[in-house]
């Protein structure tokens, strides 16, 4: 694996400073060294690539999507989102649908996305487990980072859309808690007895999936748009003493205080969408920057395909037009997803020992203009734009 030394860079660590016409050493798939650098340019393993003034950032996170799992250009033989005739899933995994090869993919690496978090759609009560994976290779057992990563439950109009077409619950938001609470109630007392059983336990796949959850390891995904639904999802979260995300929080504006007090993450977004849902009607891009000055930590998503997965950056600058601070914007696409999805020890900043995920960038990668100068992943180049 060649060493690479990036020089003459705005170096936006996004760990709290920032290096002016600063450099950055990667070796072996990892940072190796973060600021005003001297090396030898010289020895022959080494790429050097100037970055001419341009910004150098970690690779950018996607904190919630469906790319590969509802694939472009492939209509129903490549859309794997939903089972959406039952509707509690948990043993479903991500990584068994998501396909690499999907176009999205490659249009991510090119936008200088370099991980993105990815798994199930909100058809269901309970959709199935997430990952985190990196945006380039063949196979996905190569690109996981972290899986599972969460356990997606949706809460509103989607799952009483689905199943009351199927005449079978839910068709209600009251069906949708309880059956949500039963199905936690039943993985507590799975996990109960498992502790107290001896050596003969007979393993319940179903509610193993649960485990990760009810142990804090990784937290509930839990799609909320409407006020009335976030509630209810902080209401279940503390019933039961798990961690939860609050993703799209749509109206998370009208509630920013109450959202604060629950020490919940918000995945704000899409927001370059239509309001073509009911329960989206006060979509706005002001709701990130509301909720980061009430105290919130704030990613952003595209919730891809929904709005399209290299669009990331623009709906942070959007975010950052309508209030939300400009470092602010940078960190809900970079440090802050990969906080909120529990793979901060990998990614999310440039700091020495972490992956070698970088992307040079003509300029802030927020601006509509700037381009991706370079794309790095585990320290290989795998983008580069022509004549750089």
């Amino acid at each position: 694996m060649s060493r690479i030394f990036i020089k003459n860079g705005k170096i936006m660590t996004m760990a709290g400073y920032i290096h002016e016409g600063g450099s950055i050493l990667l070796e072996a798939g990892k940072i190796q060294a973060v600021g005003n650098i001297q090396i030898e340019e010289s020895k022959d393993d080494l790429i050097i690539l100037d970055a001419k003034g341009g910004w150098v950032m970690p690779g950018l996170m996607e904190a919630h999507c469906h790319m590969g799992i509802t694939e472009e250009k492939k209509g129903t033989e490549g859309d794997d989102c939903n089972e959406n005739v039952e509707p509690i899933t948990p043993y479903l995994r991500g990584i068994d649908a998501i396909n690499p090869m999907d176009a999205a993919f490659e249009d991510a690496v090119r936008a200088g996305i370099t991980a993105a978090m990815i798994g199930p759609g909100s058809a269901n009560v309970v959709g199935g487990q997430f990952a985190v994976v990196k945006t380039k290779g063949r196979k996905m057992d190569d690109l996981i980072v972290k899986a599972p990563a969460a356990m997606k439950v949706a809460f509103g109009e989607n799952p009483k859309v689905n199943y009351s077409g199927q005449k079978k619950m839910p068709v209600t938001r009251m069906a949708i808690a309880g059956m949500l609470r039963r199905e936690l109630f039943a993985a507590k007392q799975y996990a109960k007895k498992k502790k107290h059983a001896g050596s003969d336990f007979e393993e319940d796949f179903h509610y193993e999936s649960w485990l990760p959850v009810l142990n804090k390891e990784i937290p509930i995904k839990a799609h909320v748009h409407r006020v009335d639904d976030i509630f209810t999802a902080i209401r279940i979260a503390k019933e039961f003493d798990v961690k939860m995300t609050l993703d799209h929080c749509s109206e998370g504006h009208l509630i920013a205080k109450e959202v604060a007090e629950s020490k919940m993450p918000a995945i704000v977004g899409p927001d370059f969408t239509s309001r073509n849902k009911i329960e989206v009607q006060n979509m706005a891009f002001k709701t990130a920057g509301v909720l980061q000055k009430a105290g919130v930590l704030v990613a952003i998503t595209t919730d891809h395909p929904v709005s399209i997965i290299n669009s990331l950056p623009l709906c942070a600058g959007m975010a950052v037009k309508a209030g939300l601070p400009m470092m602010e914007g940078l960190k809900a696409i970079t440090i802050n997803p990969a906080r909120i999805c529990g793979v901060d020890d990998r990614l999310g900043s440039l700091e020495e020992g972490k992956d070698a995920d970088v992307v040079i960038f003509s300029g802030n990668p927020m601006e509509i203009f700037t381009q991706v100068y370079c794309t790095i992943i585990d320290g290989v180049i795998v983008y580069r734009k022509e004549g750089f």
